[in-house]
């Protein structure tokens, strides 16, 4: 037998050792290549379709990579061993934002950064031993790919879910460009951390309201099979509410404006109105009076970030606008304000202001002395006098025919008149809001629309995509604040595909959104030429059984991707309406329970971490410091522990191999049998459920057992411990696979492992013959007892009073309570004497 505690130089694990033996009979055997990338048969449970949210190529891979694409190819590698055809796919997201600032950085072609990026994280991908099926492999700024993106939008222009306007944006001054809501982070650019401001601009956007419902509905498909919080954070998004429509009469002004209330019933209570500042409405209703000190306030507006606006706790600001509204149900004058807390973009840019029972409304009744009436008896104290809204519920007041009822009997009552008067009616809105996907920036997707002076805006014919990014003519620093493709007037200028008359390409590219809302559906077969997807490799794999990728994305491209799933479905191109059937977000990797950042010099190089440990031992810290969902704090783990157990694994395997083979007819020690496969199941288990941590310490737990049988009086040889390295080493495959491979060979068999399989567990070995019952009296320790596992509880209670040590303990007192959990407790409590 091998020493444990020091081995020779020729016996020493080395963590590096034979990876590119490994990496050239993975790639030789084609061991990560599903059978049939479209089968002619649909999908089956007998197929597995794993992805991970597809990587950035902004440098090498990082700590974050190796946490979730460790994750996602255990589940890919365990579903294989369970024998599963498996299809685990790459590609890169490779369009956006960085790469354009890196090129203009260091004066660089975006394809020369991102494509020299993308190989140098293919390479760390297969080094760290990701079992990538590598024919699936495209990046979205091929235009092969893009190609389609220019397609599918022009499918939902056809259909009117694309669509053009002057909008407020989000827009941030250093990227020079929109961002999506969803792309703010505190009223900063989340890519640099710059303040955004406000702009009008004419903009593509795509109509996500038109789904929003759906989108809702449609959870109930997701239950229970993604993370609770993450449907929570999309129901909060999404913002449902039911209410009325109700149009206000503005004086001097033939068309009324419409607004939304979800509390109709406290219409009585509106005492003044207010529209959004940066609106176009604003704009038309302030009078000349008015007009000088509004636009100074409206300058003013454009550096306020969104949240700021929203917030409660702040000084409120407005400007009246020399115009009033008039109540429809009572006939009041209502003075019209605009004021930075009303969103132009939000419901209809403007609100009848109940300031007795909505707190932003009372800040600004109070700012601006303006009265404050309670409609809604709530038993709270007069809003006017505590300044604090009271919200509740209660009975009406002060609300002429609508004094004494309730909320819901006065909602109804309300919208039945406002509906029969032509003023307004029952509603349901939605705080989702369109997707804004125009950005004025090179590296992306041309939008493939063309403008001409008599067609006005004209699609691109499909015979003629794809619309290519010029790769000279431009400029990625254009001054005067236009797009660099403006820059490229010759790939600009263009004949009119309908009337032939000069004309003009849209000079903005498409949100990278866009790109990463459909990619999944390629990977089947990615050279397909005759549309954006292969639909019989969708009806094969489709849709994604395992997503892994961080919850920062909620609420912009799982949105995204749900919502384009089911554009996709009416127009007949997928047979699903949701795109990935489970979901599981990993955590951050952290150091010193901060986020890894070069300002605060805590930063954690991952290929340093592989020399210096080896990729199996990252994988597996990755993996055992807690769940997926967990932060990783690197400074709590330890890759030297994790060298240190894969060191004993591969020592156990030489010791095993170099054993005499047990007879055929001889299967061991029954004891360590029922050990060994006790923690197979376990482990089993604990993979299934993804606590891959839990999985591990099930092996390590095997591997202390089977080396104490080794160095005991079973020995290498006794049949149970071969039987037990062996299916320790085929699941340790999944978590540490040059490990594994390196052992299997150890053990005298044929590579690959991967060929074995999961052990199977026997489940007569998982049968408890007997257990131990513990005896207590007044819930203290007195005997224990072995009993049959489905011992009934009235046999277990009869069998504990028997006891001997029992009886003295209760000392002849009676039993006042006996508690029994069969097969393992019994409590008797005496009655006190």
């Amino acid at each position: 037998m091998a020493d444990e505690q020091g081995a020779t130089a020729r016996e020493t694990y080395d963590p590096h050792a034979g990876i590119d033996k490994w990496l050239r009979l993975w790639r030789e055997e084609r061991l990560f290549e599903a059978e049939e990338l479209t089968p002619a048969s649909p999908k089956d449970e007998k197929r597995t379709l794993v992805v991970s949210m597809f990587p950035y190529p902004s440098g090498d891979l990082h700590m974050g990579h190796a946490e979730v694409y460790s994750i996602s190819d255990t589940m890919a590698r365990f579903a294989r061993m369970r024998g599963q055809q498996v299809l685990n796919p790459i590609a890169w997201d490779s369009f956006g934002l960085p790469a354009e600032n890196a090129a203009r950085k260091r004066n660089l072609d975006p394809r020369d950064w991102t494509y020299g990026n993308i190989d140098i994280q293919a390479e760390s991908f297969e080094r760290l031993g990701i079992s990538f099926d590598w024919r699936t492999r495209f990046h979205t700024s091929d235009p092969e790919y893009y190609r389609w993106n220019q397609w599918l939008f022009l499918k939902l222009f056809e259909r009117g879910l694309a669509y053009r306007k002057e909008a407020p944006v989000n827009w941030c001054p250093t990227d020079e460009t929109v961002l999506a809501n969803e792309q703010v982070i505190q009223g900063k650019c989340e890519r640099c951390g710059t303040d955004v401001v406000k702009r009008n601009l004419t903009q593509w956007f795509f109509r996500t309201t038109a789904y929003a419902q759906r989108l809702l509905d449609d959870m109930d498909q997701l239950q229970g099979k993604w993370p609770d919080e993450i449907l929570s954070m999309q129901r909060n998004w999404i913002g449902r509410s039911t209410g009325a429509h109700i149009d206000f009469k503005i004086e001097d002004r033939e068309e009324p404006v419409r607004v939304f209330s979800t509390r109709p019933d406290t219409l009585y209570g509106a005492t003044f109105f207010v529209v959004a500042a940066d609106s176009a409405l604003a704009d038309e209703l302030c009078d000349a009076e008015h007009r000088a000190l509004f636009n100074d306030y409206r300058t003013a507006l454009a550096s306020k970030a969104e949240m700021e606006r929203l917030a409660i706790d702040r000084p409120m600001t407005g400007v009246f606008l020399g115009r009033h509204a008039v109540n429809p149900v009572s006939g009041e004058r209502l003075p019209v304000y605009a004021s930075d807390y009303v969103l132009a973009d939000y419901g209809t840019g403007a609100v009848m202001a109940v300031p007795a029972h909505d707190q932003r409304d009372l800040n600004f009744a109070r700012a601006f002395n303006l009265p404050v009436r309670a409609v809604v008896e709530t038993g709270e104290s007069d809003p006017a006098e505590t300044g604090i809204a009271t919200a509740g519920d209660g009975v009406l007041m002060n609300s002429g025919p609508l004094n004494g009822l309730r909320k819901d009997e006065a909602i109804a009552t309300v919208i039945a008149d406002l509906e029969q008067q032509g003023v307004g009616q029952g509603a349901v809105t939605y705080r989702l809001r369109d997707w804004l996907l125009s950005r004025q920036r090179y590296w992306g997707t041309p939008i493939p629309i063309i403008y001409c002076d008599s067609c006005g805006a004209v699609p691109v014919p499909d015979d003629q995509l794809p619309v290519k990014l010029p790769e000279s003519g431009y400029t990625l620093r254009p001054d005067g604040g236009k797009s660099p493709l403006e820059t490229a007037t010759e790939w600009v200028n263009v004949d009119c595909p309908s009337c032939g008359a000069q004309a003009r390409r849209d000079t903005d590219t498409m949100d990278t959104f866009v790109d990463s809302s459909w990619y999944f559906l390629r990977y089947p077969n990615p050279n397909y030429e005759d549309g954006p997807f292969d639909p019989a490799g969708v009806a094969a794999w489709l849709p994604v059984d395992e997503y892994v990728g961080g919850k920062e994305h909620a609420t912009g491209h799982l949105m995204y991707a749900r919502f384009l799933t089911k554009v996709l479905h009416d127009l007949d191109l997928v047979p699903f309406t949701e795109p990935f059937t489970r979901l599981t977000n990993q955590g951050q990797v952290i150091m010193n329970g901060k986020a890894m950042s070069k300002s605060l010099g805590n930063l954690v190089n991952l290929q340093e971490q592989i020399a210096q440990h080896g990729p199996d031992a990252v994988r597996v810290t990755m993996l055992f410091a807690s769940p997926p969902e967990d932060d990783i704090d690197w400074a709590d783990v330890s890759p030297a522990g994790s060298v240190k157990w894969l060191a004993r694994v591969w020592r156990l395997a030489g010791d095993v191999g170099n054993a005499t083979p047990a007879s055929d007819d001889n299967t061991g020690d029954l004891e360590l049998r029922k050990t060994i496969h006790k923690l197979i199941n376990d482990a089993t288990q604990a993979m299934e459920s993804k606590r891959f941590n839990v999985g591990i310490a099930c092996l390590m737990k095997l591997t202390n057992t089977l080396r104490q049988a080794v160095d005991g009086q079973l020995g290498a040889d006794d049949a149970a411990v071969q039987e037990g390295t062996a299916a320790l080493v085929r699941m340790l495959s999944c978590v540490a696979p040059f490990t594994a491979e390196e052992c299997w060979v150890r053990l005298g068999e044929t590579p690959s492992v991967l060929k074995a399989g999961w052990p199977e567990v026997d489940p007569a070995l998982l049968v408890e013959e007997q257990v131990t019952c513990v005896v207590q009296v007044a819930g203290k320790f007195r005997d224990r007892i072995d009993v049959s596992p489905d011992i009934s509880e009235q046999d277990l209670q009869q069998l504990a009073l028997q006891s001997e040590k029992v009886q003295a303990a209760l000392g002849g007192a009676s039993i006042a309570k006996v508690i029994v959990r069969a097969p393992k407790l019994v409590n008797f409590v005496p009655a006190r004497g």
